[in-house]
């Protein structure tokens, strides 16, 4: 069965970074007004009764003003009540504090699969000096004697053979099924026009239309738009791109060697 994930979250008031008032304050302060007892109170939050002391005492200096009003007898004495201003503070919170959760109830309502958008999160999170990055699911491992063979499956029919060691697989848990990424520097990658039909030695290949194309003083940046919607960059000169008829729009694929590709997992 999957868990019911939900967004959650806490609020707290106070000034120049400084948390004055939290849930268990304002709950001290609510069990004062109602038993007239700072022990008492203490003992309904689950806090020792210095504790409390130090709590009122802390969110006097805070907020500048007197919010406890103890008669005669001391504080160990006496009845204890809360000042007006104290009674609107709690109320602000309180009214603050439906908010949030409404907020919170809404965020939640409004993520169809909670889990997948978190995965996603980190995954935008990753950061790597490689311009190609993808992120994929384990179709194939394929064992050699020094080598194994990992095939990654992206988004429609592109897939991607990473040449690792057996102590790599073992160590980064690699199954067939389980998702990994594949980071590819863009100096690895080679561009051939769409109509080349000799054959490499290299086992990937992924073909789609170039999309971008900026030229630099010796080098140009082209990216191609792959049928699943995946991007791959690679670096070519800009005499290779005169010579291929490079531009937007043109069929084109970027090959590399498996071993070029590396592999890693969500920590």
């Amino acid at each position: 069965m999957g868990m019911n994930m939900q967004v959650m979250g806490g609020i707290w008031l106070g000034q120049d970074d400084e948390p004055m008032l939290g849930d268990v304050r304002i709950a001290l302060l609510e069990q004062i007004d109602e038993t007239g007892s700072i022990s008492k109170a203490a003992k309904a939050v689950g806090i020792s009764y210095k504790t409390a002391w130090d709590a009122v005492d802390s969110m006097k200096n805070l907020s500048g003003e007197p919010l406890v009003e103890s008669a005669s007898g001391g504080k160990g004495g006496g009845g204890t009540r809360l000042s007006e201003a104290a009674r609107k503070l709690v109320q602000t919170y309180r009214l603050i504090q439906q908010e949030h959760e409404r907020f919170l109830a809404s965020l939640s309502d409004g993520i169809d699969d909670f889990q997948n958008s978190y995965q996603l999160i980190r995954r935008l999170s990753m950061k790597s000096s490689a311009r190609n990055q993808f992120f994929g699911r384990i179709t194939a491992i394929r064992g050699g004697s020094v080598n194994a063979e990992v095939e990654l499956s992206l988004n429609g029919d592109d897939k991607i053979t990473a040449i690792i060691t057996h102590e790599s697989l073992e160590n980064l848990d690699l199954k067939i099924g389980g998702e990994a990424w594949a980071l590819i520097k863009a100096s690895w990658v080679i561009i051939t026009t769409g109509d080349s039909d000799f054959k490499l030695s290299v086992r990937n290949r992924l073909c789609g239309t170039v999309s971008r194309l900026t030229k630099g003083q010796v080098n140009s940046d082209v990216v191609l738009t792959l049928t699943g919607g995946n991007t791959v960059s690679a670096i070519v000169t800009n005499d290779s791109v005169e010579q291929m008829g490079l531009k937007e729009g043109a069929k084109a694929c970027a090959i590399f060697k498996a071993s070029s590709v590396i592999l890693g997992i969500a920590a």
